[in-house]
């Protein structure tokens, strides 16, 4: 088993739910705060949302919780933890951009990035592969 587990969850069949209504389901079950403790974000042609704590969670437990939500499994909504990963995919990245350019912003704490390993241009797609040292540059 992994030592490090993700600050991440997928709900996944979340076509009956919206936005404030998942997050109010997350703040009920985590007892966490939107915005402060945790984000969500809707990825609607997957029909998915990921919820990121910022803070200290237990997220087996919390996908534990949610198993066993009434609410959400009238919804038919299921959670798993999102995998760790160490590459991201960017999309509408201008083809003029250079492979330099994309490497700086995506090391930059401040974007939430971190040591870039390294990156694959896609320009007739407008699309990058970044990949970083460690699952933790998250941009």
């Amino acid at each position: 088993k992994s030592t490090e587990t993700s600050p991440s969850v997928v709900f996944e069949n979340i076509q009956g739910c919206n936005l404030k209504c998942l997050s109010m389901l997350v703040e009920s079950i985590s007892r966490m705060a939107v915005d402060d403790d945790f984000t969500v974000e809707v990825v609607p042609e997957r029909n998915v949302a990921v919820a990121t704590f910022i803070k200290s969670i237990d997220t087996e437990e919390f996908v534990k919780k949610c198993s066993q939500n009434k609410r959400l499994k009238e919804l038919k909504i299921t959670a798993r933890l999102l995998e760790l990963t160490r590459s991201i995919k960017a999309e509408n990245v201008p083809a003029s951009v250079s492979k330099n350019c994309i490497s700086v912003y995506f090391q930059s704490p401040r974007n939430g990035g971190g040591p870039v390993s390294d990156v694959q241009l896609f320009p007739e797609k407008n699309v990058a592969i970044i990949t970083f040292r460690d699952h933790k540059g998250k941009a």
